[in-house]
């Protein structure tokens, strides 16, 4: 089996982790939260697991990359892998410590000063998986795609179980019960953060067996070695997350209404955006797959060829995901609460600017190979000014209002997919088919937009024979892109 087939297979057990954790999720959880909450109530949820997404990079500070960088190399995996765990429980005992003495001022700093309850919440489920981290990354770095596949599907599993366990069960007791009169009904959005934190602890210690089968050591001097290099990357980490979730809470302060009606606009992107999934569960899968990949295979001679059909094949199957998905949004939107429908017009945006998000992924593995870490910093820091910068022109403007967190999205993916090929050419070059690549997406795109033209059809025979035009379409386009690289996918099967 060629290098390329099996990162394409490790790729696909990892996808079937994200897309079964994550359909479970959006196919479950999506439409009963949109239905079941207010689309205030669901801004809130939206916004608070955004803050979680930022904290999560800077108290984990890409300790699993540095685990991938220094573990990777022969006899070191252990040393690496313990140095780091030691330093995550201390440093997240350190947070828990702060967020426990600080959490009113907290509270009050992001508008929850009535619910500090929440900061509590959100911080504890942070501490764990910033602890489940590096476990998670070892079963990367081993090839052990299965078991990781087994531990992320069980923990959304979990939560799935205690949040109709706390929202749909508990609240038909007996309220003079004793289970009755320690629950209470109105603390909904508390009780979604309590489920996720149950179902995060189960999965630690699922894990603890990672960490009985070594010795345990701690290397100061390796935990240096593994900071320097890390360092630049928190910077790198922070930036893609705040360049993916920051939408929300800018949304929340920027829209022109009150604040109850701008956290609604909020829940309304939110709940749209998810609809992107697919492209995010693609996404992250290849990386999931191929960043221990391009570690473990750097020494290689051909290396940089192999990243390059790497690249390639990102763009391909990238460009069939963006068709099919926009090609049945009008099946795909029934996933949400009809309040929540309104926003899907951003869905196509997003799409694209995934898809740049992606090559970037690609494109950016030079840096961590090349120890220039630093300049990815420089990168996302950039992104981030542009992220910000078209937030705040677009988002206030009536005219375009959560559109504008959008095309933030699709500004900013796109010049960190170009600032790392060219920097990457420059430093560390890789010979991409950046014309094919681009084929691809022109491609696609070209297909959407004459499906737009064929006209809306609302009733229930004319959607399904919609559909089966956008099936015909579909097949079509990936058809003629398959027959047009036939000889290239031929010669990846072979080898």
């Amino acid at each position: 089996m060629t290098l390329l087939r099996k990162l394409a297979g490790e790729t696909a057990i990892y996808g079937i982790s994200s897309i079964l954790s994550r359909l479970l999720n959006y196919v479950i959880l999506t439409p009963y939260f949109t239905r079941v909450f207010l689309t205030e109530e669901y801004g809130n949820i939206s916004i608070l697991y955004t803050y979680a997404a930022i904290l999560m990079v800077l108290f984990t500070y890409r300790m699993e990359t540095a685990f991938f960088r220094f573990g990777s190399k022969e006899g070191e995996m252990d040393r690496a892998f313990s140095t780091a765990s030691f330093s995550l429980l201390g440093t997240t005992t350190f947070f828990c410590l702060l967020v426990g003495w600080f959490v009113q001022p907290i509270a009050g700093l992001l508008n929850y000063g009535d619910h500090p309850e929440y900061i509590l919440l959100v911080g504890g489920l942070i501490a764990l998986d910033a602890l489940a981290a590096i476990p998670f990354a070892r079963l990367r770095l081993e090839n052990r795609p299965i078991r990781f596949m087994v531990a992320k599907t069980g923990q959304i599993l979990l939560n799935i179980f205690f949040v109709y366990l706390f929202l749909e069960t508990l609240p038909n007791l007996d309220p003079q019960s004793w289970l009755g009169q320690w629950y209470d009904p109105e603390s909904r959005i508390s009780w979604v953060f309590v489920a996720n934190l149950l179902a995060s602890g189960l999965i630690l210690l699922l894990l603890l067996p990672v960490y009985l089968k070594i010795r345990l050591v701690f290397d100061p001097a390796l935990l240096r070695r593994m900071l320097i290099y890390a360092m630049p990357l928190v910077v790198v980490g922070l930036a893609a997350v705040v360049n993916q979730l920051i939408a929300l809470p800018l949304l929340e302060n920027l829209l022109p209404g009150t604040l109850e009606e701008n956290r609604a606009q909020t829940g309304i992107y939110s709940a749209a955006a998810k609809l992107a999934v697919l492209m995010n569960l693609f996404i992250q899968a290849f990386n999931y797959a191929a960043e221990p990949f391009f570690f473990s295979h750097a020494g290689r001679s051909d290396s940089r060829e192999i990243y390059a059909q790497v690249g390639q094949a990102f763009s391909l199957i990238g460009s069939a995901v963006f068709l099919g998905i926009m090609l049945y949004m009008d099946v795909i939107k029934f996933f949400l609460g009809p309040d929540m429908r309104e926003g899907i017009g951003v869905v196509s945006i997003l799409l694209v600017a995934y898809f740049f998000l992606g090559l970037y992924y690609n494109f950016s593995i030079w840096y961590k190979l090349a120890d220039r870490t630093m300049i990815g910093a420089y990168i996302s820091v950039i992104g981030v000014a542009i992220t910000l910068a078209i937030n705040f022109w677009l988002v206030p403007n009536p005219a375009f209002g959560y559109y504008g967190a959008a095309y933030a999205a699709l500004g900013c993916y796109g010049f960190m997919a170009l600032a790392s090929y060219w920097t990457g050419q420059r430093f560390y070059p890789i010979d991409y088919p950046l014309g094919r690549m681009m084929l691809y997406l022109a491609v696609v795109l070209s297909v959407y937009f004459l499906s737009v033209q064929l006209g809306h059809w609302t009733d229930l025979w004319a959607l399904a024979a919609k559909m089966g035009l956008h099936t015909l379409l579909f097949l079509g386009a990936v058809g003629a892109l398959i027959w047009f690289e036939r000889r290239t996918l031929i010669s990846w099967w072979k080898g």
